[in-house]
C-alpha cells in the first residue's frame, strides 16, 4: 500500500473506523462510523486547562522555550503588543514541553483514543492554538482540509485526532465546523486557498470543495472533547470577538501504522514544502518527510512497532 490514495472503504454491518471495548456505546461507535467524529462532553478537567494555559503564557513569554516547537505569531501585531498571547496564535509540536505534553498522555483521554487506534498509541502531531481576534483580513481562516493530507502513514482507519476546547467556542470565536460523513471520501488534492489578503503557511484547503455540502459547527464548552477521523474535511471560521479562542489538540495514531512514500501523489508539493522549511529551521543539508515525522513521534501506550 505504496498510494497516498489509500482509503479504508467500509463493509456493511461491520464496523471500520472503531475498535471492540467496552468504552464507546453501540450508538457512539455508529454515530462515528457514519459521521467521522464524535464529541464527549467536559472530558478534560478544568485545571489542567488552567495549567495548559499558564504554559502557553510562559511560552508566550519566552520564559521557557521548548526545542524544536514552531511558535505562529501574527508579526504585525508584535510592535504593539509585544512577546504575548495577543501575538502568539499556535504553538506547534510542543512534545518537547513537559507541561502541555501532559495533555497527550491524560488517561481520561487515551481511554478514548484507544477506541480508534487500539492499545499501542503514538502521539504524532501536537498543536495549542490562540485564535486571535481577526475580522477584516480573515488571516487565521482556516480552509475546509483533511488532516491525512498532512500525514506520510497509514492507515488512515487508525489515526485519530483530540480536539479540547480550553473555553467556550461557537461560531462568533471561529469554532470547528465539519463536513459529516465525508471521511468515507479519498484524500482529496490540497493546496492554497485563492483568498484576497493573507494566508498562513501550511494552511492548505481542499482545491475542490462542495460548498452546498451541509456542514455543522461544534460548539463547545471548556473541556469538551471531539474525536475525528484524518479524513474528516473539517476547517474553523474566523474569531469576530474581542477575545482568544483557545485550543489543543494531538494527532494520535496506532503504532503499527506504517509510512508511505508520497512521491507521484497529491501530498508530494506538501513534502517539499515542509522539507524545504526543516532545512532552514536546522540549517540541514538533508532532511526527508520520514525524518520530520520521526522527531515529533512518540510512544504514550503500548509498544513501539513501526512509526
Amino acid at each position: 500500500p505504496a498510494s497516498a490514495q489509500v482509503s479504508a472503504v467500509p463493509q456493511p454491518g461491520r464496523f471500520c473506523y472503531t475498535l471492540d471495548n467496552d468504552v464507546l456505546t453501540t450508538e457512539q461507535r455508529q454515530f462515528y462510523e457514519d459521521n467521522g467524529y464524535l464529541l464527549i462532553k467536559k472530558l478534560v478537567s478544568d485545571e489542567d486547562i488552567e495549567r495548559f494555559r499558564k504554559e502557553f503564557v510562559r511560552i508566550c513569554k519566552r520564559e521557557v522555550d521548548p526545542p524544536g516547537a514552531m511558535i505562529m505569531k501574527d508579526e504585525s501585531l508584535r510592535s504593539q503588543y509585544g512577546q504575548s498571547e495577543k501575538v502568539v496564535n499556535k504553538v506547534q509540536d510542543f512534545q518537547e514541553d513537559k507541561e502541555l505534553f501532559r495533555y497527550c498522555t491524560l488517561p481520561e483521554v487515551l481511554r478514548y483514543v484507544e477506541c480508534f487506534t487500539g492499545p499501542n498509541i503514538m502521539a504524532m502531531h501536537t498543536m495549542l492554538i490562540n485564535k486571535l481576534p481577526d475580522t477584516d483580513q480573515q488571516t487565521f481562516l482556516h480552509p475546509m482540509h483533511q488532516d491525512l493530507h498532512y500525514f506520510p502513514f497509514r492507515p488512515a482507519a487508525r489515526i485519530v485526532c483530540s480536539w479540547t476546547a480550553m473555553e467556550r467556542a461557537d461560531q462568533d470565536n471561529g469554532c470547528l465546523v465539519v463536513q459529516p460523513g465525508t471521511h468515507k471520501q479519498p484524500l482529496k488534492p490540497h493546496g492554497y486557498p485563492q483568498w484576497e489578503g493573507k494566508t498562513n503557511k501550511l494552511f492548505h484547503g481542499l482545491l475542490d470543495e462542495d460548498e452546498k455540502s451541509p456542514k455543522v459547527h461544534l460548539v463547545m464548552e471548556k473541556g469538551d472533547t471531539v474525536f475525528f477521523h484524518p479524513l474528516l474535511f473539517h476547517g474553523s471560521g474566523i474569531n469576530k470577538t474581542s477575545g482568544f479562542r483557545k485550543s489543543i489538540s494531538c494527532h494520535f495514531a496506532s503504532s503499527e501504522c506504517y509510512y508511505i512514500d508520497v512521491k507521484n501523489t497529491s501530498q508530494e508539493h506538501l513534502e517539499k514544502e515542509l522539507v524545504e522549511m526543516a532545512r532552514k529551521k536546522y540549517n540541514a543539508t538533508s532532511v526527508e518527510l520520514r525524518d520530520i515525522w520521526n522527531f515529533r513521534a512518540r510512544l504514550v501506550r503500548g509498544e513501539r512497532i513501526n512509526l
